[in-house]
């Protein structure tokens, strides 16, 4: 029996993926939870306006790069990412005045906006999918690991070796700091203490003064800033291919219902909580379990629950769950 490699293969394969997958899952859902506390409607727009931030972001690399122009080891990306939020919080500050501005002045219940960001999804999905096409795209350049397997294995020399991607580093630290910005604006910004209360209770923030269309501007400029920071995480840690960020409005959405629609601590802890139980039903535990039992105990097949094939199957049933016996989510307010 050897514990420590039992460690090293559950942080390798378990823990860290998960701490990264979570922590993009948790940037995305903040932005619906943001929507939804804000504007009142569930955008089902979400997945494609990632898609489009991370596009501009994505161009704008391969742009620096042919210039060039890189900030090595850190990828190329994160010098593009301040002109993907820019295009992005055009788009949507564009579509804001296009289309859900006529639907606010006719005060549509919630369920015609859901259906109008759907076709906003299918549109952005177009626009994406013609400016880049439906290939994959791997964008990542600078370091590729903080730490690899073969000098973890040469300093400890264990059997295990433990790889910290620079892309995963790059993911928890980003997310971090973005997590502890937005909390920050919202608790101690004037303009964020006027979101708050515009979500709380929108007549009463009328009636103390608060511009409501500022508000509508701040919400979808800080979503764009959310989208575009969480879609070039996935794309740097994964890679890019439209139609999969066009998925990943399951898990997120899945991560927003779990923490309580509008509660953005909700958001944080729905990401991590979707992402570990992913990870942990579709991994194969053959490796951690061969180390931790006698050898004769040793396990012919896989131990995998499910296949990798069915992880958004684990969202979206996680999803229909929390709505069943706990649809107010972990913080979501009672009775709203």
């Amino acid at each position: 029996m050897d514990f420590l490699n039992a460690l090293i293969a559950l942080l390798n394969f378990v823990v860290i993926p998960a701490a990264s997958y979570g922590a993009q899952l948790a940037i995305g859902a903040l932005g619906v939870t943001l929507i939804f506390g804000i504007l009142r409607f569930s955008n089902f727009a979400w997945g494609d306006t990632m898609a489009f931030g991370t596009t501009v972001v994505i161009l704008m690399t391969w742009w620096f790069q042919s210039l060039g122009i890189s900030i090595a080891p850190l990828p190329t990306a994160l010098l593009a990412l301040p002109f993907g939020i820019v295009a992005t919080s055009a788009l949507l500050l564009g579509t804001d005045t296009a289309v859900y501005k006529f639907y606010r002045k006719q005060k549509a219940k919630p369920i015609i906006l859901v259906i109008v960001s759907a076709g906003v999804m299918f549109v952005m999905n177009g626009v994406v999918r013609i400016i880049i096409g439906t290939e994959e795209q791997n964008f990542a350049d600078g370091g590729r690991f903080l730490i690899s397997a073969g000098d973890f294995k040469a300093m400890t020399g264990l059997a295990e070796g433990l790889a910290i991607k620079g892309s995963t580093a790059i993911t928890l630290v980003t997310a971090l700091v973005t997590m502890a910005a937005l909390f920050w604006f919202l608790q101690n910004t004037r303009t964020g203490k006027s979101m708050r209360a515009f979500s709380d209770n929108e007549d009463l923030a009328l009636l103390s003064g608060i511009n409501p269309d500022r508000v509508v501007q701040v919400t979808w400029v800080i979503a764009a800033i959310l989208a575009t920071i969480a879609g070039t995480l996935y794309g740097l840690d994964k890679s890019f291919r439209p139609f999969v960020y066009y998925q990943l409005l399951l898990p997120i959405f899945a991560a927003a219902v779990v923490g309580g629609l509008g509660s953005p601590l909700g958001a944080v802890a729905g990401g991590f909580i979707v992402a570990f139980s992913e990870v942990f039903l579709t991994y194969a535990w053959k490796k951690v379990v061969t180390y931790i039992v006698p050898e004769a105990w040793a396990p012919e097949n896989l131990l995998q629950l499910l296949s990798t094939d069915y992880k958004f199957a684990v969202s979206f049933s996680i999803l229909i769950l929390v709505l069943l016996f706990m649809p107010n989510g972990i913080f979501g307010k009672r009775g709203s």
